[in-house]
């Protein structure tokens, strides 16, 4: 039975999607003969998935030791105060302002499902720097956090879906 044309279209895009994620600087060309697509198809259909903020946006993968940079990850557990005003600082980008005032860029921000509700990723230089900006966020957030974690990424396996370039390098961490 063949497939309608709105489920093709989704087929397609996904697998534009994944050449995208493999390399966003693939050209539209490279990606038209990786999915065995016409330049033209290929091109529209990007335009709609950036147009319908299915792509926000394309990003280097970085290695941020190399940058003099390590990541960490802050988990925390939100407490059953309601959350409006903190809902309201995220959406205004406050916390991140608050990052920049200590020399640290969250790198990702997402809300979860599980014993922990929310994590960040932020870049610092050093763990010092880390641990000011999560007992800021402890400070200023603190009747909305029941408990917070704060972890090193050590060595990053994979990241953005690419697998890390010095993969053989994990040995040293064991």
């Amino acid at each position: 039975m063949a497939k309608s044309s709105y489920e093709q279209i989704k087929i397609d895009e996904k697998k534009i999607v994944e050449e995208m994620e493999k390399n966003a600087r693939y050209s539209i060309d490279d990606i038209a003969k990786n999915c065995g697509f016409s330049r033209q198809k290929v091109w529209r259909l990007i335009k709609r998935l950036e147009e319908q903020k299915i792509i926000w946006g394309y990003h280097a993968v970085a290695d941020y030791e190399k940058l003099d940079s390590k990541e960490y990850i802050i988990l925390i557990k939100r407490s059953l105060k309601n959350m409006e005003r903190l809902v309201d600082t995220i959406i205004s980008r406050e916390i991140e302002e608050r990052a920049k005032i200590l020399n640290a860029k969250i790198s990702s921000s997402y809300y979860l499902n599980g014993h922990y509700d929310w994590i960040i990723c932020l870049i610092a230089e050093d763990i010092k720097t880390a641990k000011k900006f999560s007992e800021t966020l402890n400070k200023t957030y603190g009747e909305y956090i029941k408990e917070s974690l704060l972890l090193e990424n050590i060595f990053p396996v994979k990241r953005c879906g690419l697998v890390n370039p010095n993969i053989k390098r994990l040995r040293d961490f064991l």
